[in-house]
């Protein structure tokens, strides 16, 4: 499996290699990590796409593309994620790998020098970001924001999230929320923009067949621009609550057909402890997988649910649930969800089960090399979290994970919040 290597290029810049010459294209990243809340979530949301749309050298999107073009058809693109309380921004790309060049050229070192233009060189108008790109992209994120009320089953795990963790950042969505996004103006960004390049620590990520050191030169090159005048911040660290001894229930009534019952659960645990890979098996026992608890019983035997299933927060000690049900049935799910987590709590399941879920965990993690973007997205989360266990050593601890692990780490799990979106006639 390639080994990932992580190279300090300046305080608080971190680049984390992977090299291995698995893929013909290669990725290359580039993260600002900024704590999550509600004041700068949008702001910082908004940044990267505005970046995109022009630098000094290539002043708006078609010169942009025309440089794109000229590495092989290569793409850079904004990308806006969470990492538990975490909000990651900034600009993920693909281009050729150099193995795979016709002539013989190098690609790593032009889109190194690239990112850095996008990340430091922006395209200005008396001073700080052009008014006009300001202003489209402004208009681009009101409506991604209003937008997410579409999709009901992610509307009603962003509703969750919200009343579960209300006072907590955890709580606060990736974009921000439309008041916040709508008030943005080309100074007020301009300001963020270099709070973000003086104070926010950076995540560089490359994933191709260059060594890592060349690749850290061409970066470190690319980044020379960066100011060293400000101290680049700690990441703070995930705000822990135990669950209520009463679970607060929340229902919500839109103009739907189907209902949505999600359920938010404290665990006491997320990856950095040394019981998550028992806690990762107990989740695939619960809901996580097509023959989890969830799955097979609630769904398939009782049809109770149109989907049930339970996923963890590893950057957070949360457990979700999520489950499409029919309005008059709510509790029938509600109930029969919950007696099978006691059911797991106590032991209740045959040796296949346990063997089931357990394999498939340790499947997932070993199919992560095999994918550019699951592996980017792995490493981001381990940078973020400070853990630098690779997947492979990961799955090596899931495999001997004991019935009595998931059991203990089971009883850990506490219900915390109900939400359950319900049509306005139920």
């Amino acid at each position: 499996m390639a080994q990932a290597a992580r190279i300090e290029l300046y305080s608080g810049v971190y680049l984390t290699a992977v090299h291995t010459k698995k893929f013909k294209s290669s990725v290359l990243g580039a993260t600002f990590l900024c704590p999550l809340d509600g004041e700068g979530a949008s702001r910082n949301a908004l940044i990267p796409s505005v970046l995109r749309r022009g630098t000094e050298t290539h002043r708006d999107m078609e010169a942009l593309e025309a440089a794109l073009d000229e590495l092989y058809g290569g793409t850079i693109e904004p990308v806006v994620r969470t990492r538990g309380e975490v909000q990651c921004v900034g600009f993920l790309g693909s281009f050729l790998d150099d193995a795979y060049t016709l002539d013989g050229s190098t690609v790593v070192e032009p889109a190194a020098a690239l990112l850095g233009e996008l990340l430091l060189s922006p395209y200005k108008e008396e001073g700080r970001f052009c008014p006009d790109y300001v202003k489209g992209e402004r208009e681009n994120l009101v409506e991604r924001i209003r937008a997410q009320i579409n999709d009901k089953r992610i509307y009603a795990m962003t509703r969750l999230r919200q009343e579960m963790c209300a006072g907590e950042p955890f709580g606060v969505d990736r974009l921000g929320d439309e008041a916040h996004a709508a008030a943005l103006t080309a100074e007020g960004l301009w300001e963020g923009y270099q709070e973000l390049l003086r104070t926010a620590p950076m995540e560089l990520y490359y994933c191709g067949s260059a060594q890592p050191e060349r690749v850290a030169a061409a970066l470190k090159e690319a980044l020379s621009g960066l100011p060293t005048d400000g101290q680049r911040r700690e990441m703070p660290q995930a705000v822990r609550k135990s669950a209520p001894e009463t679970p607060r229930y929340v229902e919500e009534a839109m103009d739907v057909t189907q209902g949505k019952l999600t359920m938010g659960f404290r665990t006491g645990c997320d990856l950095l402890e040394e019981g998550y890979p028992a806690l990762m098996v107990a989740n695939a026992l619960f809901g996580g997988t097509t023959t989890s608890r969830l799955f097979l019983n609630v769904r398939e035997k009782l049809s109770l649910c149109y989907y049930a299933s339970s996923q963890l927060m590893k950057y957070k000690d949360l457990m979700l649930v999520s489950s499409g049900v029919e309005f008059d049935r709510f509790a029938a799910a509600r109930d029969e969800i919950l007696s099978q987590l006691d059911q797991c709590r106590r032991g209740d399941f045959t040796d296949q089960e346990l063997e089931s879920a357990r394999r498939s965990v340790v499947s997932g993690l070993r199919s992560i090399p095999d994918s550019q973007a699951r592996l980017e997205d792995y490493w981001l989360g381990q940078a973020v979290s400070g853990c630098g266990e690779d997947p492979a050593h990961l799955a090596r601890r899931v495999e001997g994970v004991t019935r009595e692990a998931v059991v203990t780490a089971l009883g850990g799990v506490a219900l915390d919040t109900i939400y359950f979106l319900k049509g306005k006639e139920g």
